[in-house]
């Protein structure tokens, strides 16, 4: 147990995704994420959480394992094509996490990812979250075009593109 990620968890709340994350920067990342699927076939989901619970917390648990929760929880598996990617930020831990499906998983090494995460880590820590979150959806993007490239006519988005605050 980290005594400082603890406190550091405790006294983040939902006021620091309030900041980070006004209503007008929430609707950037919907539109970006809208027209991102527009160009390919899979799905995009972002989603930011302040901090875990103590019982989480407790259990030390890493963020990648709470990506793969959230993931879940999220239904980000539940597409026709296993592509969804999950966009995970929690802000006490300043970290961020990507989770692909097993549909893009196989295809994409995860050096990609990291990278993806590292530009996002970079962006964040100057307090542009916007910025970081828009670099975390183009990189997505590009990838999902090279894999999952959009098919004629119209198609309907499968995961809403809001952003989840949770």
């Amino acid at each position: 147990m980290d005594p400082v990620r603890i406190l550091r968890h405790l006294i983040t709340g939902q006021s620091a995704i309030k900041r980070a994350f006004p209503p007008a920067t929430l609707t950037v990342i919907e539109q970006a994420i809208a027209h991102s699927e527009t160009l390919h076939g899979g799905e995009i989901v972002f989603a930011v959480e302040a901090s875990l619970d103590l019982p989480l917390l407790l259990q030390n648990q890493i963020i990648r394992e709470r990506a793969i929760d959230v993931f879940s929880l999220l239904r980000v598996w539940d597409t026709e094509h296993n592509n969804g990617v999950l966009i995970y930020l929690l802000m006490a831990d300043h970290d961020v996490e990507i989770v692909a499906d097993r549909g893009i998983h196989t295809k994409v090494d995860q050096t990609i990812w990291e990278t993806a995460c590292d530009t996002m880590k970079t962006t964040f820590r100057h307090g542009q979250f916007e910025q970081g979150v828009l670099a975390g959806i183009d990189l997505s993007t590009r990838v999902l075009q090279q894999f999952f490239p959009a098919s004629t006519g119209k198609r309907k988005s499968e995961l809403p593109d809001r952003p989840v605050v949770l």
